[in-house]
């Protein structure tokens, strides 16, 4: 990055974005996809780039940019056609090491995570029998004279075989009246971890409908030395709440840009496809979930400017902004992937399209990394006012 070229300016981060993205066309994504294949080639580029930096503060090496251009990052990826759930977790997971790390481990990791040499791009928190439910994740670390000994089994540990560092979530005290105490975040060096503890953690591949590189992880009596704690022991509840509401509006920028791509390859394909004698577009049932699956995607992406605003302000409110933002975009992008789906009619459903892959990645932020539901709960409960209802 040159002198002149300041991050800070959202067109110039947009359009060093699309630079980037630009040397990965669609062919490479339904390659990935087809295959299951982590987009490694991509990564790599956007570390090479600086992107993946964005939130890393300047004084580690990092562009010291907030979650507003962060998210700026996001869209553009999935409106350039890829998909970014291959690095997100990059991003949003570096504000617990950021803002809850010591000063000693922000040092030793955070220079070379900045400048490509290691890889932040997994939380292993989920459980099957939890859920949604963190509080009651069942994975324990216990005290062992300087170490602590960490086993348990995780379900959806996205990256966990193309990540060189984790974030491990587990309940270092039992589960009490205060539900939400006693469960700790510890910074796992996996590099160590595959040389010395060969056998601690077993990770077994999941393959689910889109690619997206995710693992079922045990964890067999894995030693972790004491400094592996970031922030406070039996706090790591209220650490992960800051990360929650960057994911949330970090993936909601996933979505409008999911939501824009839809868009604009259903309208190209409208205006360039004739039936009986003129362009489809021209026929009001194109028209007009088109125009309706716009709005809906121009009015989230408002509710998520204001929501990453209120972030990087440290602002108290920001939690029932940011799941509102995520709401709006994911039921947005969902409505555009419908329409341009229809558009294409029975070409929708061929690969060279692109159409088939995007619907079907579009369709997670319905679901993760919270439903649409629980958001709904979360807004009666602490905007409205109403009871808790879980």
């Amino acid at each position: 990055m040159s002198e002149n070229d300041s991050p800070l300016d959202a067109t110039a981060l947009r359009e060093r974005t699309r630079a980037v993205c630009a040397r990965f066309p669609d062919e490479y994504w339904t390659r990935l996809d087809e295959e299951r294949t982590y987009p490694a080639a991509f990564v790599d580029a956007l570390t090479a780039d600086g992107l993946l930096a964005a939130l890393i503060p300047a004084e580690y090496g990092g562009l010291g940019l907030g979650v507003r251009e962060a998210s700026v990052i996001m869209e553009e990826i999935n409106r350039s056609g890829g998909h970014s759930a291959a690095c997100h977790a990059q991003l949003y997971i570096m504000g617990a090491l950021v803002r809850h790390g010591s000063e000693t481990q922000k040092r030793r990791y955070l220079p070379d995570i900045a400048a490509g040499r290691l890889r932040l791009q997994s939380l292993s928190l989920t459980e099957a029998a939890a859920g949604s439910d963190t509080t009651r994740i069942e994975t324990v670390a216990e005290r062992d004279g300087d170490e602590w000994v960490v086993t348990g089994e995780k379900s959806w540990t996205s990256r966990m075989a193309e990540t060189d560092l984790a974030i491990v979530v587990a309940r270092t005290s039992p589960r009490g009246e205060a539900r939400t105490r006693g469960l700790s975040l510890f910074l796992v060096d996996l590099r160590e971890v595959r040389e010395r503890q060969p056998d601690a953690i077993v990770v077994t591949p999941v393959r689910t409908m889109f690619n997206y590189a995710t693992y079922s992880v045990r964890y067999r009596g894995l030693r972790l030395p004491a400094d592996a704690v970031v922030g406070t022991v039996g706090e790591g509840f209220r650490h992960l709440v800051d990360g929650w509401n960057a994911e949330r509006i970090l993936l909601a920028a996933e979505a409008i840009g999911d939501g824009y791509w839809f868009i604009e390859r259903a309208v190209e394909y409208a205006r360039s496809t004739e039936r009986f004698g003129r362009p489809i577009g021209a026929n009001q049932g194109v028209q007009f979930p088109l125009a309706e699956a716009w709005m809906r995607i121009r009015a989230a992406d408002l509710v998520r400017y204001s929501a990453a605003d209120r972030f990087d302000r440290d602002d108290a409110g920001v939690g029932v902004e940011a799941n509102t933002a995520l709401y709006l975009a994911s039921e947005a992008s969902w409505a555009a992937a419908n329409a341009a789906l229809d558009t294409h009619g029975g070409f929708g459903f061929v690969d060279r399209y692109s159409i088939e892959r995007k619907f079907r990645e579009t369709r997670l932020y319905q679901v993760a990394p919270v439903s649409t539901n629980l958001i709904r709960a979360h807004i009666a409960q602490h905007e409205l006012g109403l009871p808790r209802s879980y």
